[in-house]
């Protein structure tokens, strides 16, 4: 039987929107993670836990999704809430409908939304006007519900945050890479972003790291030099060269090749085997078994892009763990900030 789940009383994320990791504490992005696991531990336990029953969740995608999308109708269902998808094709949203109108409408008749699109302006107006719990499911600065099974993955392979090293191998510009350093910085993780020069993170998003990181002990860096920022690393994380929107693959893969995750970078890590692990929020280019990977390979002659299939597959890789704790961590999420929790004791 699972533990009894403790932590910060539910009070506290009631009716709160996850928009972006900086707009909470430290703590209570521990609370997320932890009660992630617990809810994890429910499942594979066959425990009820239906803290939303009856409860309507609208689902808004402007971007396709695989796991955002089956994430959160698993989680609601599970949580005996009925999920709602609305794609781009289905609303109006930004085009006859201004986001206000629109964040009105839904708010009336869901009791929380999730959005997944480009604007973060755009998630925050919902928030804003809504009048219920909003959950970023993805924006083009900040992923905030895919750091919470990122982090919750890191802390089932090691059993702790603080004082680990996450490194992420490639474009340090994108949500991603944002959310990564923010998050990692709040958590105590000393989060490396290597990259080329020229897609180095933003100014605020460093100092915004930098602001936490003084009160975790955390050291973030962003460096050029792979081997200087790879050294003494637990996780090598790395994403998509181009994101969802952007269309630069000629410029990203110059740039970029030389930073594909490969062998060579596992063990210029210097890290022991059982103290290493390899992380991808997927979709991955490990491979050109896809229509994508095939047009890549006729117009650039890669087989391989961000990683190489070896690492892919080797016994460093945590990437379809990480995915499925995308149902528990938004699962955690949903519950807390819009269900009335009780918890079972062991």
């Amino acid at each position: 039987m699972t533990k009894e789940f403790k932590g910060i009383k539910n009070s506290v994320f009631q009716g709160r929107s996850l928009l972006a990791e900086k707009d909470f504490t430290p703590a209570e992005i521990e609370y997320f993670i932890d009660f992630a696991l617990h809810l994890k531990a429910l499942k594979k336990e066959n425990i009820p836990h239906r803290y939303l029953e009856g409860k309507n969740i609208a689902l808004l995608f402007a971007k396709t999704s695989t796991r955002t999308r089956a994430a959160f109708t698993t989680a609601a269902i599970d949580l005996g809430a009925h999920p709602e998808y609305l794609g781009a094709n289905d609303i109006q949203l930004g085009i006859k409908e201004s986001t206000e109108d629109t964040a009105r409408v839904l708010g009336s008749m869901f009791d929380g939304i999730e959005r997944r699109g480009f604007s973060q302006q755009e998630v925050e107006d919902l928030a804003k006007y809504s009048g219920v719990p909003v959950w970023n499911g993805l924006t083009d600065e900040w992923h905030p519900t895919q750091m919470i099974a990122d982090f919750m993955t890191v802390k089932e392979n090691f059993g702790y945050l603080k004082g680990l090293t996450l490194v992420y191998v490639g474009d340090g510009r994108n949500n991603m890479a944002n959310s990564l350093l923010v998050t990692g910085s709040m958590l105590g993780v000393n989060v490396h972003i290597v990259a080329p020069e020229e897609l180095h993170p933003t100014q605020e998003v460093i100092d915004f790291a930098n602001k936490f990181a003084k009160e975790s002990g955390a050291t973030p860096k962003v460096t050029a030099d792979i081997a200087e920022g790879v050294k003494g690393a637990n996780i090598i994380y790395t994403d998509v060269w181009v994101s969802m929107g952007e269309s630069d693959w000629e410029g990203r893969v110059k740039l970029l090749t030389p930073y594909r995750v490969n062998m060579d970078m596992m063990k210029m890590t210097g890290t022991p085997d059982d103290e290493l692990i390899f992380m991808h929020c997927l979709p991955a280019f490990h491979d050109i078994e896809t229509e994508y990977g095939q047009e890549i390979n006729e117009k650039y002659g890669l087989t391989e892009m961000e990683v190489t299939d070896e690492v892919f597959r080797s016994k460093y890789a945590r990437q379809f763990e990480e995915a499925e704790n995308r149902m528990h961590s938004i699962k955690a999420i949903m519950a807390a900030t819009l269900g009335n929790l009780f918890i079972p004791k062991a």
